[in-house]
């Protein structure tokens, strides 16, 4: 008799269940479609802090904070490792006669110039490492080759290969305006010398202006801050160690001075800073600097020897639709050049230039989306003018005329994607010995 009237009980509070859970379940339901949702509008809201041009920075990165594409990665993740890098291979063929009509001498080569490798970590958000790791000429082997230079006769000994950690740094982002770094840096001078992944330069060689007059890759030991604004002003401040006069040259200036962080002399540091704007889509303006005292040795007794390198940039890049516009001009100045001459026991032609100079224009236009439209390849026809003298005002000698050149560079990039390049170019070259040999170049490169 009881069973009939707990029936009804029974089925009620079944009912009240059901309802009950259908609710949590709905609830349930609702506040997963909204978690999802915030999830979704803060990954939107941290592509746009960190410069969202690109939609899908996993697949094609971009430049942050003064670095290259495949440098920034690690600032893209929210924690962990990330791992990019690059690479670049090139043919060269030179002509068989000198300006002048004397043989060449010169062979044709191929060469695996670098294959890189980016290693980053990121410990908290705002605390990361991140470095690069570079062999070239496709590894190191017991063997050296000597150069020598036709109108100085100096000569070097370039190893066939090397594997170098181009730099490797701590960052710390205190704030979204402001940070630190310190370890091996990128010199931030010039378009190249942190932005030298080939799919972002024209021509299959970087500019002699940025390998010569700006030693690129230049990276050193030290310490400094950087960061940029809203407004779209950026900015870096390191101060790092000095070059080493010992090894300044006619024909290369300062290149073979830098350190790169392997046993650096730290005698005498230098102080170097760059500032761009960036507040209108599609331009970068900016200048950079470097000075310090470049005699990492004991002062000679009696003699007066600083030999302080001051070195500046004013630099431009333009983009707009499949038009780019880049630019650069760049002085140095080496201080008591006649007496570090004389320390070095420089005569004649040899002797150091109180200054070295060089610039260069650069016109680029990608046309295939006026010929294939809605293609994702890239065909871009380029030209670049460019002119540099590695010593300029020499003490004591006269000036060598062989070091002034002239190079007209035009070719075409194919890219069949963002990050992978095709180019094909002419090298016409002039120097004021009529020395010089042109060369057609084939290069290959990638960055991911």
């Amino acid at each position: 008799m009881r069973f009939p009237r707990v029936l009804p009980a029974l089925a009620a509070s079944l009912l009240l269940a059901v309802s009950v859970s259908a609710r949590a379940q709905s609830t349930d339901q609702r506040l997963g479609d909204v978690e999802k949702k915030l999830d979704a509008a803060l990954a939107e809201l941290e592509r746009l802090k960190l410069g969202g041009a690109a939609s899908d920075t996993a697949r094609s990165p971009v430049s942050r904070f003064g670095f290259a594409p495949g440098a920034s990665r690690v600032y893209d993740i929210g924690g962990g490792t990330s791992v990019g890098g690059y690479g670049e291979m090139l043919f060269e063929a030179p002509d068989g006669e000198r300006e002048d009509g004397a043989p060449s001498r010169m062979r044709p080569r191929a060469d695996l110039l670098r294959a890189v490798f980016y290693v980053g970590h990121k410990f908290t958000p705002e605390l990361l490492f991140n470095s690069e790791i570079e062999f070239e000429h496709s590894g190191i082997r017991d063997e050296a080759e000597a150069l020598v230079d036709p109108l100085t006769g100096e000569g070097t000994a370039e190893l066939t290969g090397e594997v170098v950690m181009e730099f490797g740094y701590l960052d710390w982002q205190a704030r979204p305006w402001l940070g630190v770094r310190a370890g091996k840096l990128l010199v931030p001078m010039g378009l190249v010398n942190e932005q030298h992944e080939p799919p972002v330069f024209p021509g299959a060689r970087r500019p002699d202006s940025e390998r010569l007059i700006i030693p690129s890759t230049w990276a050193a030991n030290g310490t400094g801050l950087y960061g940029a604004t809203v407004s779209g002003l950026e900015w870096r401040a390191y101060i790092v160690e000095g070059l080493d006069a010992r090894h300044f040259s006619v024909s290369r200036a300062v290149r073979e001075g830098r350190q790169a962080g392997s046993q650096a002399l730290f005698t005498h540091p230098a102080i170097t800073a760059r500032v761009d704007w960036k507040g209108t889509v599609g331009l970068t303006v900016g200048v950079s600097g470097y000075t310090g005292d470049s005699w990492q040795e004991a002062r000679p007794a009696g003699v007066n020897l600083s030999a302080r390198v001051t070195l500046a940039d004013v630099h431009a890049d333009w983009r707009v639709r499949g038009l780019q516009l880049r630019g650069l001009w760049a002085k140095g100045t080496i201080g008591d050049a006649d007496a570090l001459s004389n320390e070095l026991g420089l005569t004649a032609g040899s002797r150091l230039g109180e200054s070295f100079f060089g610039g260069y224009a650069e016109v680029v236009y990608d046309v295939a989306p006026l010929a294939w439209p809605g293609t994702e390849w890239g065909m871009a026809p380029y030209v670049r003018a460019e002119t540099y003298d590695t010593q300029d005002g020499v003490s004591g000698a006269v000036d060598p005329a062989g070091t002034e050149r002239r190079i007209l560079t035009f070719g075409v990039a194919v890219k069949p994607h963002p990050q992978v390049v095709l180019k094909l170019d002419r090298e016409a070259r002039h120097s004021g010995a009529d020395v010089e040999t042109g060369r057609w170049n084939v290069a290959l490169g990638w960055l991911f």
